[in-house]
Parts: C-alpha cells; sequence; structure tokens
C-alpha cells in the first residue's frame, strides 16, 4: 500500500513537473516567433490608459486611440486612471477580463506600475506598449512578445532644452523654481535632471525649489501659488516638466499680479499654451513640441501589429522595443510650423497606418534606444 502510495506521489510529482515544464516553455516562446497566432482584429479591442483626464495631453492621447480605432474599425476603450495606480491597474484587468484579446497602449501612473501591468497582459494572451514610465531594468525582450515595447521622448532632452531656453530668456541671471510631474516617474525624473543639468551653465541663475505637482493644472496652480508666497517678489522664472502644470502655474501668477514679471517653459506645446505663445510680448519663453494623439497612437498600432501578427517584436532590433522618438525644441518664433496636425488628427493617423512603419513617421521618427542616461552629478 505504501508502495503504491509512492508510485502515485511520484507519477502526480511528474505530471506536474511536466506541466510546469511546459508552462515554461509557452513562456519562453513568448520571446520568439510563432508563440501565439495572431489575434482577429474582430476579436480585439484597443485600449488606452491615460494618467487622467484634466491634463491636455492625456485629452490629445485619448483622441489619437480614438482615431486609430476608427481608422482601423476596432473597437477602443479608455481607462483614465484618475491619478492612481490602483485604479489604473484594476481598470485594466476588468478589461483584460471581459473576453476579448487586448493590445494595449498605458501610459502608466508611476513606474512601478508597469511590472504588474506588463504581466497581466501576458497573462491574458494580450499585447502591450508602454509609454513614458517603466523601471529600466523591466525590458521587454526580457518578458516576451506581449510586452511589444516601450516608447517615449527624451526626458533629458527635453529638460535641457527648456531650462537652457529659460535662462537665456532672463539673460542668465535670475531665480527660478520647479514644477515636477509625479515623483516615481522616469520622465518626470529625467526631464529634472535636465532642467538641472542646463542650468549648471548658468551659475547666476539660482533653483530655489522644486516641487512636484503631478502632471496636474490644479496642482499646478496650487504648488506655485506656495512657491510664490514662500519665495516673495523673488522668482523670475517657473519651469515645469509639463505644460498641465504651467497652465496652472500661469493661472497662478495671473492671480498674484505677477504674470507678466516671470518668465515660463515647459514641455508638450498644448493648445492653450499655443494661444499664450501668441500673444504680443508672450512671457512662455520656450517649450518642446510632441503630442499626445502621436504617442498613442503610435503606442497602440505598435501593439495591434503584434497582436495581428503583422511584427513578430522577437525579431525586431532593441532600439524598436525601448525607443526613444524625435522631439523638437520650439521657441516663440517657430512653434507654429510644428502644430500643423493638430486639427488633423484623423489625418496624421491615416498617415501612421498608410506607412505601416510606427518607428517612421514624420514628425516624429524613432532617433534612439533607451533607457535614457542621466547627467553624471
Amino acid at each position: 500500500m505504501i508502495r503504491k502510495r509512492k508510485t502515485k506521489v511520484l507519477a502526480a510529482l511528474v505530471a506536474a513537473a511536466a506541466i510546469a515544464l511546459s508552462g515554461c516553455t509557452s513562456t519562453a516562446a513568448g520571446g520568439g516567433s510563432g508563440s501565439q497566432e495572431a489575434i482577429d482584429p474582430n476579436n480585439l479591442v484597443l485600449v488606452a490608459s491615460v494618467i487622467n483626464t484634466t491634463n491636455p495631453y492625456m485629452a490629445s492621447m485619448i483622441e489619437g486611440a480614438q482615431a486609430l480605432g476608427k481608422k482601423l474599425g476596432v473597437e477602443v476603450q479608455i481607462v483614465d486612471s484618475a491619478g492612481s495606480s490602483q485604479t489604473e491597474i484594476s481598470k485594466i484587468q476588468a478589461i483584460l477580463a471581459q473576453g476579448k484579446k487586448v493590445a494595449l497602449m498605458v501610459n502608466t501612473v508611476a513606474s512601478s506600475d508597469a511590472p504588474t501591468i506588463v504581466d497581466a497582459v501576458k497573462q491574458a494572451g494580450g499585447y502591450v506598449v508602454v509609454w513614458w514610465n517603466k523601471p529600466d531594468n523591466l525590458e521587454p525582450w526580457d518578458v516576451g512578445n506581449n510586452f511589444v515595447a516601450f516608447q517615449k521622448y527624451s526626458g533629458v532632452e527635453s529638460g535641457e532644452c527648456t531650462g537652457k531656453a529659460l535662462a537665456e530668456s532672463l539673460g542668465g541671471k535670475g531665480n527660478v523654481i520647479g514644477l515636477a510631474g509625479v515623483e516615481d516617474s522616469t520622465t518626470s525624473q529625467t526631464r529634472v535632471a535636465g532642467f538641472k543639468e542646463a542650468l549648471k551653465a548658468y551659475p547666476d541663475i539660482k533653483l530655489l525649489d522644486v516641487q512636484s505637482a503631478n502632471w496636474d493644472p490644479q496642482q499646478g496652480l496650487s504648488v506655485t501659488q506656495s512657491l510664490l508666497t514662500k519665495y516673495p517678489d523673488q522668482v523670475d522664472g517657473i519651469w515645469a516638466a509639463d505644460d498641465a502644470m504651467i497652465i496652472g502655474a500661469t493661472n497662478a501668477a495671473k492671480n498674484a499680479g505677477q504674470y507678466n514679471d516671470i518668465k515660463f517653459v515647459s514641455d508638450g506645446l498644448y493648445p492653450p499654451v499655443v494661444d499664450m505663445m501668441k500673444e504680443p510680448n508672450s512671457p512662455v519663453v520656450g517649450e518642446t513640441f510632441h503630442r499626445g494623439f502621436m504617442a498613442s497612437s503610435i503606442g497602440l498600432y505598435t501593439a495591434y501589429l503584434a497582436a495581428t501578427g503583422k511584427i513578430d517584436p522577437s525579431t525586431l532590433p532593441q532600439e524598436k522595443r525601448d525607443s526613444l522618438f524625435k522631439l523638437q525644441c520650439v521657441g516663440p518664433n517657430d512653434f507654429e510650423q510644428y502644430t500643423k496636425w493638430d486639427n488633423d488628427v484623423d489625418g496624421w493617423v491615416s498617415q501612421l497606418v498608410d506607412g505601416g512603419d510606427p518607428w517612421n513617421v514624420q514628425p516624429t521618427p524613432l532617433v534612439g534606444q533607451g533607457p535614457e542616461q542621466l547627467p553624471a552629478g
């Protein structure tokens, strides 16, 4: 009886090991060709997950996702994370449980959210492209085909561009403050690092303070109000990691009667900031150009191509899986040449899809490979 029981236990262990080995083989195959059958677009849902819907950049991301779904004839669902990692993850998990396969573009609230989201999508047999934020040690080729790519614009380059513009507008002398995004965000961290690096060339520029305003215009307003109170009549310039926060900052300056006494720079060239730059003698003196609708549609289209078998991520060069796309440094004299697609998002998305190559579409082609290296010191 004991021998029979041992035999049954051994058989069960062998069977379990075989199942585990089979599972490991399947997972490993996820990094290679032919690991999953191509998904019929009729059984696919495109999902765009954004940090919030109060930020104009996020609204633009939603617009791009919807335009792509319209172009491809595929259902689109939007996740509003409301600035909460928990909300973001639970909403994505709920969509994964609905039945259809998912091609997801996620702008993660925090970098640390990426592993959980990537794993959930992989387990559900979907495909994900992460935009802007992930841990540097989480690479798509280590996960497999289901984590198709990570994509972003250079944060260091953005911060250096706008930091230099701010310093130059002040004649190389004065006091400035900075507004960072979410603290656990590689995008915010790299932009702040680029900003501080740019200021090293201007020893007479003093950085009074940098505080987080979480990519939110209302927090940009309240944080700036607090800093203007803390440093009365001392602030000559305000830098922000994105335009949602600079919109709040300019409103705070207006409330304090200081709007025309302060220079502003930021990232994204959102429509409300475009309007400010059109003002005579605008205090907005530097920006970077990239677009939420371009980012989201590039990301979603990349995930779609993988899901439908049009590309095999395992065969892509690493720069197409951890990617840096081109951004432009712009100012009051040249910004208008970059905004021509803002009133024709459908047209730009058609250009993207008709070209069939998300890494080679103007004005934002692939220009490098991540992860970004922070400036020394």
